[in-house]
């Protein structure tokens, strides 16, 4: 490996269709010789969100961070560090496991919930298989530009990002999500 993508963007392509990487934009937070980990950062699940809600006296959305080990919950933050358990992701944002400590900042008023993106499961790839993967064209490597990690993104995100990048990717943007249907 001679490159690391930790802290860029992936954009799927339209040949990925038909399961949860479909239409993705996934934050890479780590890369390197053994693998790969990131979290899709517009993908909501509703049933998560409606668990989570049992819970609180507010509205929260909770996001399907990839396809692996669903069990565990993921913790995006921006501002302030409310834990010793951190990856930082940027010099504003990093990403925690400790929903202790997460969840009482959020009911004690140290954090808002908008400062907090929450997920389930994550994104992972072994050793080269995201390298190849994006050898093959299966995704699009996008640098960094802006983007707040714990606003609600839905798939406007990724339609946003293809238009941006202008070129081919218009055309990509502005097809049916079945392409099929074209």
């Amino acid at each position: 490996m001679n490159y690391s993508y930790k802290g860029k963007i992936l954009i799927s392509t339209p040949d990925i269709s038909g399961d949860i990487f479909s239409r993705s934009v996934v934050l890479v937070i780590e890369h390197n010789e053994k693998g790969a980990f990131g979290l899709i950062l517009n993908k909501r699940n509703k049933q998560m969100s409606n668990k989570f809600k049992d819970f609180f006296e507010f509205k929260i959305e909770v996001y399907d961070g990839g396809p692996i080990e669903n069990d565990k919950v993921f913790f995006i933050v921006k501002g302030k560090k409310v834990t010793e358990n951190y990856t930082e992701i940027t010099d504003e944002f990093y990403l925690t496991e400790d929903i202790e400590n997460i969840i009482s900042n959020i009911l004690s008023g140290e954090l808002t919930i908008n400062q907090v993106k929450i997920f389930s499961g994550y994104s992972g790839w072994s050793s080269m298989q995201l390298d190849n993967e994006i050898q093959r064209k299966l995704w699009t490597v996008v640098d960094v530009y802006n983007l707040d990690y714990t606003l609600p993104n839905d798939q406007t995100l990724w339609k946003s990002i293809m238009q941006n990048l202008g070129g081919e990717y218009l055309l990509w943007a502005n097809s049916p999500e079945d392409i099929s249907l074209n």
